[in-house]
């Protein structure tokens, strides 16, 4: 699979005039005026001083212009280093002085917090607001559209994806050429796409999900689909007719089980509804069943790996597992201590080997070399079981990642702005049960003697400090953090002490 990822999913394809996506912005757009698009946008990174190697990192709004820019970077040789659009000045500047890109593509409506932080970094500042426009278009329209797809062997990185750690400090995750290749080639043949599908895309595409999934798995089997700017049920519901799949996370589809609109002959030109990023509550896959005939398929994956698992296409679609592995990935279940591998129906940590694998952490070998085995195998965080039919389950995680609305949080994150306020102690981080989220952030936190403080204050304080779905949904005061006999938080107590908080705060509106 040796090359660069670009010639794969769009070479070939810059003559084609037949659809790739429908835009409520921009219109109808062919492969071929999309592949146009990305030859300009590479020729005005070259023209911007890229080398192959050099990172773009992006802030931008979602866009078809955005989604160009990722395979216009790798088509250029560069590496994509895509930023969610909630990061504050203050976390975007962790990423550039970590990750030190040669350019940082923002919205022009950040420009001016932004640039000298980026400049500091040393990068070139281009702009792309989400129509489109921006310094980037201006040099894309005048610059030399690139001639020649840059060489890169099948190992070199095309992106890179930062993903939170249990120390507060994100972690860069490299991703090679052959590592998406090999899982949107899995991904098509798992999920029987051809190019006759139409994906709804309402993903963001800062994050794997919507950025190398969805999007590489339509390039792969020559789909299309209708890109929309967000997560919108009306828009949605809207576009089912013209689709054959939706892919989403199980807030999408906790959000159109209440829609009215949802019922089988809504969904009958449908083929396939797909679900990720955050458990999948049983009771939402009983009542889509219901609702509409069709069952989701739940897959797992995560930043360092891409896809590793996913419910059958032909088969059972067991709620509440993740299914097999997919084709050219192994799963085990080990000890998380000594690296033993277990039975069937034993729960331990989940370890993964595969060609989807990522190349390690960003600048971090240490780190890197402690989180694989040395037969290969990645070490997930995750802990799980397979059943006797061989079904993956993921019954808990480790380090005590929370999974809201699809994003990671680490809660060390959130516990290190917390603790940092007046007034404050400590304060212990964690996910419960949310009928929406399927986690909700709840802080508990202990006052400093005679120190006044509400949960408004909290949450206000830790505005432009941390992105919006890190924040706590609800802040809880308490006189001290539960502790074992070696002094660690037992946040499994405040877990169960805390369990129903957001069911109880729907029940009462």
């Amino acid at each position: 699979m040796a090359g660069n990822l670009y010639d794969a999913l769009l070479g070939g394809l810059e003559r084609e005039d037949r659809l790739l996506l429908k835009d409520g912005t921009v219109g109808a757009v062919s492969y071929r005026a999309f592949a146009d698009q990305c030859a300009r946008l590479a020729g005005a990174l070259l023209q911007a001083g890229l080398q192959p190697g050099d990172r773009v990192a992006v802030q931008a709004e979602k866009s078809v212009a955005a989604l160009a820019l990722y395979l216009a970077t790798v088509r250029a040789g560069g590496i994509y280093l895509p930023l969610n659009i909630a990061y504050t000045a203050a976390e975007i500047d962790y990423f550039l002085n970590d990750a030190e890109p040669a350019i940082f593509v923002c919205d022009p409506a950040k420009l001016e917090a932004l640039e000298p932080i980026a400049e500091a970094a040393g990068a070139k500042v281009l702009t792309l607001d989400p129509s489109g426009s921006g310094t980037l278009a201006d040099a894309a329209a005048v610059a030399a559209p690139i001639a020649a797809t840059s060489s890169r062997g099948g190992s070199d990185i095309a992106a890179i994806l930062y993903t939170s750690g249990t120390t507060g400090r994100s972690k860069g995750a490299m991703l090679s050429h052959d590592n998406l290749l090999s899982n949107a080639r899995s991904l098509v043949e798992s999920w029987r796409f051809t190019e006759k599908d139409v994906l709804i895309h309402a993903l963001p595409i800062f994050h794997t999900h919507g950025l190398f999934v969805a999007t590489n798995v339509v390039l792969a089997s020559r789909a299309s689909m209708i890109f929309q700017p967000k997560f919108d049920p009306d828009k949605v519901m809207e576009a089912m007719p013209q689709a054959t799949s939706l892919m989403g996370v199980p807030t999408f589809y906790t959000r159109l089980l209440q829609h009215p609109g949802l019922d089988r002959d809504s969904t009958a030109h449908m083929r396939l509804f797909v679900s990720g990023s955050a458990p999948l509550l049983a009771e939402t896959h009983q009542e889509w069943e219901k609702r509409t005939g069709h069952a989701i398929l739940e897959r797992y994956g995560m930043t360092e790996t891409n896809m590793n698992t996913s419910n059958p296409y032909d088969g059972r679609r067991v709620a509440g597992t993740v299914g097999f592995p997919l084709p050219g990935v192994e799963i085990r279940i080990a000890d998380p201590e000594t690296g033993a591998r277990f039975g069937t129906e034993e729960i331990g940590m989940i370890e993964v080997r595969g060609p989807n694998v990522f190349q390690g952490y960003w600048r971090m070998p240490e780190k890197t070399a402690a989180e694989f085995r040395k037969d290969g195998f990645f070490i997930t965080g995750d802990l799980g079981k397979v059943d006797q039919d061989g079904y993956v389950h993921i019954v808990g995680r480790g380090k005590d990642l929370i999974i809201t609305g699809g994003y990671n949080v680490y809660p060390k994150e959130v516990e290190m702005e917390i603790d940092a306020l007046p007034g404050v102690t400590e304060s212990a981080v964690f996910g419960v049960k949310h009928p929406d989220f399927g986690e909700g952030i709840i802080a508990a936190v202990v006052l400093k003697p005679g120190a006044e403080m509400a949960e408004q204050d909290v949450i206000k304080a830790l505005d432009g400090r941390l992105a919006g779905y890190k924040r706590p949904k609800k802040v809880a005061f308490v006189a001290e953090l539960p502790r074992n006999t070696m002094g660690k938080v037992q946040k499994n107590i405040l877990r169960d002490r805390f369990a129903g908080t957001f069911e109880a705060m729907a029940a009462a509106k």
